[in-house]
């Protein structure tokens, strides 16, 4: 009989001594991975006769799958709106400072921007794996400029746009490109805003609702056209009411089609939402929560003044106000504080608050062969946590890429 070496020469690594996060429940298992994915051991034992080459004794500890951030402004100085002479070093110094927070993938996010900036930026950033040097990029999340005026939020106002051409070329005289872009928030009661969603979602670009004043029907008419996210549930769009419950509504209509999902953000970090806010949206729908960090510049950094796209922004405490203001414009939260804030907040599982930094935004993405889970033939992007949550060691592609 072979070995596992006649089969590929790479070696083959267990993970003993954990509990990993499969099928929505942690469990005592060892993880097997070659060749940067994981590895169905009972193939390796009888059909192939194999072994494992080295052992990680995980000390008791979880592994959950890598964290997926799809709302992250920038972070350690950098800001992903600003055209700056080395985009793509920048891109890269927040997703190796991120490593240390569990998140394995992220959709670097720009604000709503002048055409300029757009054509820059994008042009310089690309889809491409993680390892060592980073976190991985999924493609870029573009929040604006097709968004309302009365719930611009943080968006500078005289950037604005709307779709007076018809649809997807505002999206090209705006952007200059739709490659490498993962995702666009857009409010959906905007005119023509129906034929950029349902081409966007032709293209496989996942289509978020946001900053908006739309009613429910305008919400559940863009979700029958492809719309498949709500950004940041609760901030930047009309609150709830009883008659009409706007966009908030999407997450217990019955207009949406069976087959779909409607997935939603949250910014848990103790200020964006109250708690009891976050327990109705998780209560109402747990299967779609997508825990965001919509971090700014300034994550990471001490308190005072920075940028978010044309805006100078004030950080007191926690919080980020829009300078002069006290208008929210991100979080300086990282995604583990996220997932430890939800599960205390809301009085989830601990599965149920690792899924919605992992395999909820991988399902939302559609990428949930490769990411988000450890399902046998998926990337082995991994996050070693204690039972506090506190993130010990990651892992990408079965590589160490940070430990504490």
């Amino acid at each position: 009989m072979p070995t596992n070496k006649s089969v590929s020469k790479a070696p083959v690594t267990q993970f003993v001594n954990c509990r990993i996060l499969r099928d929505h429940k942690l469990q005592r298992e060892d993880l097997w991975v070659r060749e940067g994915r994981i590895l169905d051991p009972e193939k390796l034992f009888f059909d192939e006769e194999g072994y494992a080459d080295q052992r990680v004794d995980c000390e008791g500890l979880i592994i959950a799958p890598g964290f997926i951030d799809v709302q992250i402004n920038g972070g350690y100085g950098i800001d992903f709106s600003q055209a700056t002479s080395n985009v793509r070093g920048g891109v890269a110094l927040v997703a190796k400072k991120i490593l240390e927070h569990g998140v394995t993938s992220f959709l670097p996010t720009l604000v709503t921007s002048p055409p300029n900036i757009y054509h820059k930026v994008l042009s310089e950033v690309k889809v491409h794996g993680g390892g060592v040097e980073g976190a991985g990029v999924l493609g870029c999340h573009l929040e604006g400029p097709f968004i309302s005026l009365e719930k611009k939020g943080a968006h500078p106002e005289q950037y604005l746009r709307s779709f007076q051409s018809g649809g997807m070329l505002d999206l090209i005289e705006t952007y200059g490109t739709l490659d490498n872009v993962a995702m666009v928030t857009l409010a959906p009661e905007l005119p023509n805003s129906e034929k950029v969603v349902r081409e966007l979602a032709q293209r496989g670009i996942t289509v978020s609702l946001g900053h908006s004043v739309a009613n429910l029907s305008q919400a559940e008419e863009a979700v029958q056209n492809g719309a498949s996210f709500i950004t940041h549930l609760f901030n930047a769009m009309l609150p709830f009411h009883h008659r009409d419950p706007g966009i908030v509504g999407l997450l217990t209509s019955d207009q949406v089609p069976q087959d779909r999902t409607v997935f939603y953000g949250m910014i848990a970090d103790g200020i964006h939402t109250n708690s009891a806010a976050l327990r109705i949206a998780h209560r109402a729908h747990p299967t779609g929560l997508v825990l965001v960090t919509d971090a700014i510049t300034a994550m990471g950094l001490p308190p005072g003044r920075h940028t978010l796209g044309q805006q100078v922004i004030e950080i007191q405490g926690l919080h980020a106000y829009v300078a002069g203001t006290k208008t929210l414009s991100g979080s300086i939260a990282t995604m583990d504080m996220c997932v430890r804030h939800f599960k205390q907040a809301s009085g989830c599982s601990l599965e149920q608050a690792l899924e919605a930094a992992s395999l909820h935004p991988a399902q939302l993405l559609g990428i949930t062969h490769c990411k988000g889970t450890l399902d046998y033939g998926a990337d082995a992007d991994l996050v070693l946590l204690d039972d506090a949550i506190n993130v010990r060691a990651t892992y990408i592609a079965g590589q160490e890429v940070w430990r504490k």
